[in-house]
């Protein structure tokens, strides 16, 4: 089977062409086309298939990574939204809750409230009303109201409309039918609804969910429908599935029913690829660590498994968010992150980015302000001449000019200026990784850094060394790791119902029919995927908390029908959750069940391993020997420092930093101190303090 997989990030699209049958890894990078990144998508495809002497035809499968629904919710341009929703509850959007995310601000930014995706003369009520705890229908849906609301609505130029009544996740037929009156009278409207996009209890989160979906499901429904027209032009037969934020992998048919899926989906990717590469050589608590040119995006993994958010935390650009995602946080800071001086005259370096255009200054296309990029190369930390495997020239004037401005702000020397930037961005990101570890009583000097991304092997060593991490993974093709992620996962879709029980009386005929439809409709979906019943597999869990809790954490349940005993395995693995959590357990006290959960995954050809390390000897691998600037025993200094040729370094032979290690995709740091050896499945381990 021949597969591609493709990851679009703010300044590069990275591209990876796998056959899986022989082991063949071919890899490639092209810029990315903001305006439309299907374009860059498209080329970087064609391209990758002429390097490798494949048919366009040939390929099974493109993995996609998309960043279309993530940038339509942070830079706030979905589409215009409407509203339909029960009489009296029309300011459910921006009421919010009663949390404020800074509690005793009274100047903070609330995002519903100060950029809110339905505007308020798009919010239309009707009457209508179900009730718990059974969705009985106390007042009947006004059918002439819906219509009338949707005829407003397409008089004001809405393109999009999200349905959200209460209590619809009891009952879903109010939505239901107020969904086809609209869609009989906006016929090329994109409609959904609440029950369909999250059908759990908490009106605000579930409202703020299905506007999500309407603000961008056009925009994602069009891009993907743009990308497959484009593909089968160009020869591409084979099925696209695009990334989702949980963790697997969903046809595109599924992406333009519930578009929210797709928020975070490349980050997702980077998590996954991270995982499998520390599991190549055997370490299976991992921090990931991925930074590209605008971004870095930080993952944990413990025994293997990712973490998943939570309804606490779940959120995209400040918007609450009841979707299965990966637990991933992401912060300003890339390679092209801009240095600055803020109002205060404090030195800050991003959260601003020079993106792909006009990038940073030494990339040459009109790039002015000194980047991260250009600290990079005033220190000799980068080759101008072998950028990208010297697909890319780099213009070191004008880097040492931008960077020469802000040193001038600072008074400080030219690689002063440009080591302050790169120290300042490291800080920022270790804080970031603490915020994940340490905060949450996580040690990471048990971990091990992988670091990744175009930008990540640059940074990993000295960001492991401010939070004492001793090693350093960096996968073989760093640059691209995100969209290797893509490969090697599967199918996955999640169903979710609430159900509130109490643990001292559980209604288990009602539990078991629940999880047992549940699955159902997921091996239905599977069937529709064309993916044989034999290689579904099902896990089944709950959201649970102590009676009088606001929030729940996520237990799985065994395999089966549930009775009493397994139910009491169930309740002690929560108060063991709840310790690990928060300390404490109250083991005496009752526990409420509120939401099951089934996640059903499909098994799909994915990559497993990769081809031994052949490489020449150590001497062999040199390129040059040059100065290149470090920070060692808290002083500026040069030294002089080695750059290797990734391709030809030998598996097993260790060798000492300062060097520098160059590929076509990244650049790696080996910092004064630090040794490193290429293990036998491609990846550099960095050992930190010389240890070994």
């Amino acid at each position: 089977m021949k597969t591609i997989g493709v990851d679009v990030g703010g300044t590069f699209t990275d591209l990876v062409y796998c056959d899986l049958a022989t082991g063949v890894l071919d890899i490639h990078k092209v810029s990315t086309t903001p305006d439309d990144p299907s374009r860059g998508v498209l080329q970087g495809v064609l391209e990758l298939c002429r390097a490798s002497g494949v048919s366009p035809s040939e390929i099974d499968h493109v993995f996609h990574g998309t960043t279309t629904a993530t940038n339509a919710v942070l830079e706030h341009r979905g589409v215009t939204t409407g509203m339909i929703t029960n009489d009296g509850f029309r300011d459910v959007l921006h009421i919010g809750r009663h949390q404020r995310v800074q509690h005793y601000s009274i100047r903070q930014e609330l995002p519903w409230q100060d950029r809110p995706l339905v505007r308020r003369r798009h919010r239309k009520t009707v009457a209508g009303r179900l009730a718990p705890p059974s969705g009985e229908e106390i007042v009947p849906l006004d059918e002439d109201a819906v219509r009338a609301a949707a005829l407003e609505l397409k008089a004001e130029g809405v393109s999009s409309v999200a349905i959200c009544f209460l209590f619809s996740y009891l009952n879903t037929a109010h939505e239901d039918r107020a969904r086809a009156i609209v869609a009989e009278v906006m016929p090329d409207a994109f409609v959904t609804t609440s029950s369909f996009v999250a059908p759990q209890f908490r009106e605000f989160e579930r409202f703020t969910t299905a506007a999500l979906a309407a603000f961008i499901g056009p925009k994602v429904r069009e891009y993907i429908a743009r990308l497959e027209t484009a593909l089968r032009d160009a020869g591409i037969t084979g099925e696209l599935r695009i990334m989702a934020s949980n963790g697997g992998v969903a046809t595109a048919g599924m992406v333009a029913e519930k578009p929210t899926l797709t928020l975070l989906s490349g980050l997702a990717a980077g998590v996954l690829g991270g995982a499998w590469i520390g599991d190549l050589i055997g370490r299976d608590r991992l921090i990931t660590f991925d930074i590209g040119g605008t971004s870095a995006d930080i993952g944990i993994i413990v025994d293997g498994t990712f973490a998943e958010t939570d309804a606490r935390s779940s959120s995209i650009a400040g918007f609450p968010l009841l979707s299965p995602m990966i637990d991933i946080h992401t912060i300003g800071a890339g390679g092209g992150s801009i240095a600055h001086l803020d109002r205060g005259g404090a030195f800050r370096v991003g959260p601003r980015s020079a993106g792909a255009v006009p990038g940073p200054a030494a990339y040459g296309r009109g790039g002015t302000e000194p980047t991260v990029t250009d600290a990079n190369l005033v220190l000799g930390r980068l080759d101008a001449d072998d950028f990208l495997g010297g697909g890319m020239k780099l213009d070191p004037e004008a880097a040492r000019t931008a960077v020469a401005g802000i040193a001038a702000d600072l008074g400080l020397s030219l690689e002063e200026a440009a080591e302050g930037i790169l120290t300042v961005i490291n800080a920022n990101m270790a804080n970031a990784i603490r915020s994940r570890t340490i905060q949450k009583g996580i040690d990471p000097r048990g971990f091990a850094l992988v670091a990744f991304g175009g930008a990540g092997p640059l940074h990993g060593a000295e960001v492991a060394a401010m939070l004492g991490i001793a090693e350093v993974i960096v996968p073989p093709y760093p640059g691209i790791t995100s969209a290797m992620g893509l490969l090697t996962t599967d199918v996955k879709y999640d169903a979710t119902r609430t159900q509130f029980q109490i643990s001292t009386a559980v209604d288990l005929d009602r539990l078991n029919a629940d999880l047992d439809t549940m699955q159902a409709d997921l091996a239905t979906r599977f069937a529709a995927d064309h993916i044989d019943a034999a290689a579904t597999r099902f896990e089944r869990g709950g959201d649970l908390r102590y009676v009088g809790q606001g929030y729940e954490l996520r237990v799985p349940f065994p395999q089966g029908p549930l009775d009493a005993a397994s139910l009491a395995g169930v309740w002690e693995a929560f108060h063991a959750r709840h310790a690990t959590e928060y300390g404490h357990a109250f083991r005496d006290s009752p526990i409420e069940l509120v939401n099951v959960k089934v996640t059903g995954i499909g098994q799909i050809d994915k990559l497993t391993s990769l081809r031994p390390v052949t490489g020449g000897t150590l001497s062999g691998a040199v390129v040059r020997r040059a100065p290149c600037a470090f920070r060692a025993d808290g002083s500026l200094g040069t030294f002089d420092t080695t750059f290797y040729d990734r391709r030809r370094l030998p598996a097993g032979e260790r060798f000492s930093g300062p060097a520098i290690v160059l590929q076509s995709d990244s650049t790696t740091v080996i910092p004064p101190g630090a040794s490193a050896i290429v293990e036998a499945t491609g990846s550099i381990l960095i050992t930190l303090g010389g240890a070994e």
